[in-house]
């Protein structure tokens, strides 16, 4: 029995010592970046009602929630998604705001994915969310906003795929699919299953040309250049209109330094059906996953009570930690703490020691000896706990400094702490 409560459930998992650390210091060095750009921090509860998520705000399946109930016999969900919590804070605290809002965050969101997935349940997510902006200026901030997290966090490579909602959008519009079917259509193209896209468009009465972009989706992307191209294959205003807009964001993206980071896939679609512009999500070696998702929903926000465009990043820090890992990125942390170690009749002292410093700024951990373990111990101890060095109070008048870096010790006297 003891040994099954010492495991955590599947799906979710204990993170400390340095990884807990460099997580922390990930995040804090991202968020930092996110406050250059003018982002403000709000914080939204773990669990929501769960018409907050429901189908018809185009988040995920109801089946992949956790649910349960209060007392009062409402139905509750673990947040699985963070915009539509975002998305209703923004109807309720700003709801007479008309210029552009933003807000950050760092949360953690829970999806009941099945056990086969071999995902992660509980995941860290930094985000960012900019609201009543719909000019395509916004979406290129909200693309250098994720680019330039990326870099702070030491990736050099790495590949931010954009795609266009709209141009999917209006091709299914014109075609007249129906709504099981457009989502079945958006599963094919998104694993560019080419033989499926096909057998499904050739079921329905719609034009050769309509056909022939259908089947081309799958395989529209690549470089500036595929966009263009992709242009000369519809007259469906809507789509062009979703293609010029990408070039334009292209355009900005250039002068911002961060073109070479961009690629386009117009086949690109999201699960999230609340999407009506830009998606776009950030891939790098060493884990198949995105990095980093996000994308325009300008229709979401309306649905809780204002009318307001929106558009919003968010970066998966778990999936980002695996990358830098098999990268062999380090992130750098420092061994800041401080051991005073010391001996009973030196309490006095030590105990005034340790305000002094910490009153400094220095980080100090306090610990009387036990007899039972020798210095060396202690320099293990240290070692494996991220501490830089250690004071040891052991006689009348002499501290011994020991250096973890390097090993060295050496004696100084209690006037040069005083």
């Amino acid at each position: 029995m003891i040994e099954k409560i010492l495991h955590t459930p599947e799906g979710v998992r204990d993170i400390y010592n340095s990884e807990c650390q460099r997580k922390l210091l990930l995040e804090n060095n991202m968020h930092q970046v996110m406050s250059l750009y003018g982002f403000k921090d709000i914080q939204t509860p773990t669990f929501e009602f769960f018409d907050i998520f429901n189908k018809e705000r185009g988040t995920i399946a109801s089946k992949e929630m956790y649910k349960f109930f209060d007392r009062d016999g409402n139905t509750l969900v673990l947040r699985p998604d963070i915009t539509p919590s975002i998305a209703r804070c923004a109807a309720k605290y700003y709801k007479d705001e008309k210029l552009p809002i933003r807000l950050c965050y760092t949360q953690n969101t829970f999806i009941n994915n099945t056990s086969y997935q071999g995902k992660l349940k509980e995941t860290t997510q930094l985000g960012a969310e900019l609201i009543n902006d719909d000019t395509v200026e916004a979406d290129a901030e909200m693309i250098a906003l994720t680019i330039s997290c990326l870099l702070d966090a030491g990736l050099k490579e790495f590949q931010l795929e954009i795609g266009q909602a709209d141009f999917f959008k209006g091709l299914a519009e014109e075609a007249k699919f129906e709504e099981e079917e457009v989502e079945q259509l958006r599963i094919l193209i998104e694993n560019k299953n080419l033989f499926g896209v096909e057998a499904l468009v050739s079921s329905k009465d719609i034009t050769k040309e309509l056909k022939e972009v259908f089947l081309q989706l799958p395989k529209l992307f690549g470089n500036i250049e595929n966009l263009i191209s992709a242009k000369t294959m519809t007259k469906n205003e809507r789509a062009l209109k979703a293609i010029e807009r990408l070039e334009e964001l292209y355009d900005i993206l250039v002068t911002y330094g961060y073109g070479d980071y961009v690629t386009f896939d117009l086949g690109m679609l999201s699960k999230y059906n609340y999407y009506t512009g830009i998606i776009f999500r950030a891939y790098t070696y060493g884990t198949g996953d995105a990095i980093a998702t996000g994308g325009r929903y300008d229709n979401l926000v309306r649905q809780f009570g204002k009318d307001a465009p929106a558009i919003g990043v968010a970066i998966v820090t778990n999936q980002l930690m695996i990358a830098l890992s098999r990268q062999k990125i380090e992130i750098p942390i420092e061994d800041r703490n401080t051991l005073i170690l010391y001996e009973t009749d030196y309490r006095s002292f030590a105990i005034n020691l340790a305000t002094h410093f910490r009153n400094d700024g220095m980080n100090v951990e306090l610990l009387l000896k036990n007899p039972v373990h020798d210095i060396q111990d202690y320099m293990n101890y240290g070692k494996v706990h991220g501490i830089g060095g250690v004071l040891y109070i052991k006689e009348d008048n002499l501290i011994k400094v020991i250096d973890l870096q390097t090993d060295t010790i050496k004696d100084a006297r209690f006037k040069d702490f005083e």
